[in-house]
């Protein structure tokens, strides 16, 4: 939830496909289907990390690099 705050669709709609996540998955008791769902879990989070580091990047390079002074290539 607390990757939810800065969700570019709103902590609304994560938290609202998050709960729906838990709740399609609420009857499952294979311990192992358990472990295949955590796992799957820690990737969501990882690749909504590098989603928000990216974001981040973008950001900074946008602020230190203008766009106007964008590298041209010579003739």
């Amino acid at each position: 939830m607390y990757l939810g705050r800065e969700y570019p669709a709103g902590f609304e709609h994560f938290r609202t496909r998050c709960k729906a996540a838990f709740m399609k998955n609420k009857n499952v008791t294979d311990p192992e289907e358990i472990q295949k769902l955590i796992a799957r879990g820690n990737y969501v989070v990882k690749e909504l990390e590098a989603l928000y580091m990216l974001r981040k990047y973008r950001t900074m390079k946008r602020r230190y690099y203008p766009e106007e002074s964008k590298f041209t290539p010579p003739q």
